[in-house]
């Protein structure tokens, strides 16, 4: 039995006792003075005689005096007895859950994240339980981010340990043939570009996550971030012919960081872009319905399985199902975040006539 244990059964005895040994006295007491009665008649002075025949009265007897009546023991002790149970119980009721939360503490700081005390915890509908519950969405979600950091580190290193090895293969080999300097310092370019754009994908993630944003009360017109970046889309798709059209009828102005809002939108273009087959059309619209700014891209691209919707905003996942791709799956991560730093949403889904549909969500005034 712990300390509170014992803290709670000592102060719902002593008053359960104090409580019995009140009562009882009050009992004994009211009992000893209704026994006592008047003073026996003593010899002293007795009234006229025509007052004596005017009480009809028998005379009262007189009773002995308690002298050596012992006080209740009985109800006391019943009632201590009484009380030392319940005491207990109650006692019992409130530590038993608070040792269980404390072992799941322990076993929590011990690196055991997926302990979880719900359970244990029974049909109890109080703060306990309250607790209890809280304790169980904490170990769940410091899982969960502990997991997606072990991933991210996996990955990193995953991602880095290729062009590296390629790296200190070429400068091996531009030692050994440096007449070949030239194709061996191209490579190396290429390599070091590759790792540059991979450390900033990071980097804005992880200013994303711990809530770096910077401003996010600039007056940004969506309109002209769509046009500005449909039109290096289509600059740059004119290789596979793929088509980028825009679906803008109005400006739109909402609050938020113009950059940040600007990169969101253009990792999912960019990502329909690269989706897309030769031929393929990528449509870009945008529309304000009760206060918030709907933004789609939808493409002609082969899809996403129904059960990688969800996981493409994942950092470093890349479904399978898309085929090859050039990128390390960081850019529909950062676009979730930013939405979500706006106070906003993103979402895919698959279209009926083929191709993904990402739709973002922002609100038109943050504050």
């Amino acid at each position: 039995m712990g300390r509170l244990f014992w803290k709670f059964f000592l102060i719902f005895w002593l008053a359960q006792f104090v409580t019995a040994a009140g009562v009882g006295m009050t009992i004994w007491l009211g009992h000893s003075a209704n026994r006592s009665g008047p003073e026996p008649f003593d010899g002293g002075p007795r009234p006229p005689p025509e007052l004596r025949g005017a009480d009809k009265r028998p005379p009262r007897l007189a009773q002995p005096p308690l002298r050596h009546l012992p006080p209740p023991l009985v109800p006391i002790l019943s009632g201590s007895l009484v009380s030392v149970v319940f005491a207990a119980l109650l006692a019992w009721y409130f530590a038993r859950p608070i040792r269980t939360l404390r072992a799941a503490f322990e076993l929590a700081a011990n690196g055991k994240l997926e302990t979880r005390v719900g359970a244990s915890m029974g049909r109890r509908n109080d703060e306990l339980s309250d607790l209890g519950k809280s304790f169980d969405h904490m170990a769940g979600r410091l899982q969960s981010l502990i997991g997606t950091q072990r991933r991210l580190l996996h990955d990193v290193s995953h991602e880095l340990r290729s062009p590296l090895a390629r790296l200190q293969a070429a400068a091996d080999l531009m030692q050994q043939q440096p007449e070949r300097a030239v194709e061996f310092v191209e490579r190396i370019q290429r390599d070091t570009a590759r790792m540059d754009t991979l450390v900033g994908e990071l980097l804005a993630l992880a200013r994303l996550d711990a809530g770096m944003t910077g401003n996010l009360d600039e007056d940004v017109d969506v309109y002209e971030i769509i046009a500005d970046i449909a039109n290096d889309a289509s600059f740059e798709s004119d290789g596979k012919r793929c088509e980028v059209r825009v679906d803008l009828n109005e400006s739109i102005v909402l609050r938020g960081n113009h950059e940040l809002l600007h990169r969101a939108i253009e990792n999912v273009v960019r990502n329909a872009v690269r989706h897309s087959p030769d031929g393929g059309v990528v449509v870009i619209s945008a529309e304000a319905i009760d206060g918030r700014v709907h933004v789609t891209v939808a493409d002609t691209g082969p899809g996403v399985p129904e059960d990688d919707l969800d996981a493409i905003f994942e950092a470093f996942f890349r479904s399978g199902a898309a085929g090859p791709s050039t990128g390390y799956g960081l850019g529909l991560a950062i676009t979730r975040r930013v939405a979500e730093a706006h106070g906003g949403k993103a979402a895919a889904s698959n279209r009926l006539a083929g191709g993904l549909l990402v739709a973002l969500e922002f609100p038109l005034d943050k504050r």
